[in-house]
């Protein structure tokens, strides 16, 4: 099997090499050791992204000489971290990973991130083809003109459910939002041992999961430049999403986020499991999942379905005093080399390239479920909507207050009518600091 993989992996590199023009100057000049015996610092989200990149360090220090020093934190400690450093205008940080649909525009404001366009085309490897990463997704990460990180992965919260108990108790997979209700209570009757649905619950965390029922129960956040939550569809999302945590959740899930759900299912002890596609490979860890889930968008609402779908970068500090060695770390991470490693670990390629190539498909074909959770990648990628939280400078704020709107009815501190109002004083507030 390795050497089918390595092969392949030489076959969609050199498709990929075919494909890129003669190139510039810069790209025919390039030296991967221009860097040696320098050193850069990469502030690590230790999510799967980061930890499948990460198990080739090694590869870059022999390609480059350059010494990557990693720092690496769950992602909230992560954040907090980076917004120290940001915050001092450090160059303790060279290289981090960023979500443009979260902070993009905020960071892009403050002038946090470096312009990574220059580079693209001043100095890239010859085999780099920016060309042939999602056009979508880099587009995403543009903010008033500047590039402010390049794709590493696709992904989107999707539906990981137990064929098995679903079986066992009866129970048809849900084919809508209400339907998840049904099933969920069928569950809890059927077999008292196990959580019937899991999502985020941790108030930062949730919007990510939470906007998907927001879009598919025809909500918005915003209407005629004021908050909505407090819209019927908004607060029909918000009742929906806490209600089905309150009566069927974990113990506890108001602390849950990516890494809490991930284990709770894995371990058997979840019949649904609203997360992360980029979870994947973790979730499969052991194979014991392997045989007995399924994996589907989030069911349709009223609005129909408009997944999320969003994708880590990786940048540059503005602040960085090694860009240019950083640059090399950044492009070599991102490249087809990488990209096609990194997509038979489970990470889903932004380059068009290595998720069509037959190797990569052969791949798929091996496990049922990995050729799931592709279909449902592919699906999310032609209808989804990047918007997680307010479209505004304000993101990260943005998500505390609708954090908190969905964690006071959870826990019934408010009624929906009470949480919303709060919530949308405060999100009208940042709405017109804009």
């Amino acid at each position: 099997m390795a050497s089918r993989r390595q092969n392949g992996l030489g076959r969609i590199l050199a498709a990929l090499a075919l494909s890129t023009a003669a190139g510039t100057a810069g790209a025919q000049d390039f030296d991967w050791k221009a860097h040696e015996g320098e050193q850069i610092t990469f502030l690590a989200n230790n999510n799967p992204v980061a930890t499948a990149i990460l198990k080739y360090q090694d590869d870059f220090t022999e390609k480059t000489g350059i010494d990557l020093k990693v720092d690496s934190y769950q992602e909230q400690q992560m954040r907090q971290r980076l917004l120290t450093v940001l915050n001092a205008r450090s160059d303790e940080v060279d290289v981090f990973m960023t979500l443009p649909s979260r902070e993009g525009r905020q960071y892009a404001a403050a002038g946090w991130y470096a312009d990574l366009a220059p580079f693209t085309t001043e100095s890239v490897s010859p085999d780099y083809n920016f060309d042939g990463l999602g056009k979508a997704l880099v587009d995403a990460a543009r903010f008033d003109g500047t590039l402010t990180g390049i794709p590493l992965n696709i992904e989107g919260p999707v539906l990981y459910y137990r064929t098995d108990i679903f079986e066992k108790c009866g129970v048809d997979a849900p084919a809508t939002i209400a339907e998840i209700e049904t099933a969920s209570k069928a569950i809890q009757e059927c077999d008292s041992s196990i959580t019937p649905f899991a999502s985020r619950g941790l108030k930062p965390a949730l919007p990510y999961t939470f906007s998907n029922f927001l879009h598919n129960m025809g909500g918005q956040y915003m209407k005629d430049g004021k908050s909505a939550l407090c819209s019927p569809e908004g607060k029909a999302a918000l009742e929906t999403y806490a209600n089905l945590l309150k009566d069927y959740g974990p113990p506890g899930v108001v602390n849950y986020s990516f890494y809490q759900l991930t284990s709770l299912y894995r371990a058997g002890r979840a019949a649904m499991s609203f997360q992360s596609s980029n979870e994947f490979p973790s979730v499969m860890e052991g194979g014991e999942r392997l045989n007995d889930t399924a994996i589907v968008p989030l069911p349709k609402g009223d609005g129909g379905s408009v997944p999320t779908t969003i994708g880590w970068a990786l940048t540059i500090s503005a602040f960085s005093d090694n860009k240019d060695a950083a640059w090399y770390f950044v492009q070599w991470a991102t490249s087809p080399e990488m990209q096609a490693k990194l997509a038979l670990e489970g990470i889903a390629p932004p380059r068009q390239a290595v998720s069509q190539d037959p190797e990569y498909k052969a791949w798929l074909e091996e496990q049922p479920l990995r050729q799931q959770w592709q279909e449902t990648l592919d699906e999310l990628a032609q209808t989804g909507t990047s918007e997680v939280g307010y479209p505004i400078v304000q993101n990260p704020e943005s998500r505390e207050y609708i954090g908190q709107a969905v964690d006071q009815i959870l826990l019934g501190e408010a009624t929906v009518d009470e949480a919303c109002a709060a919530a949308d004083q405060e999100l009208n507030a940042l709405i017109e600091r804009e």
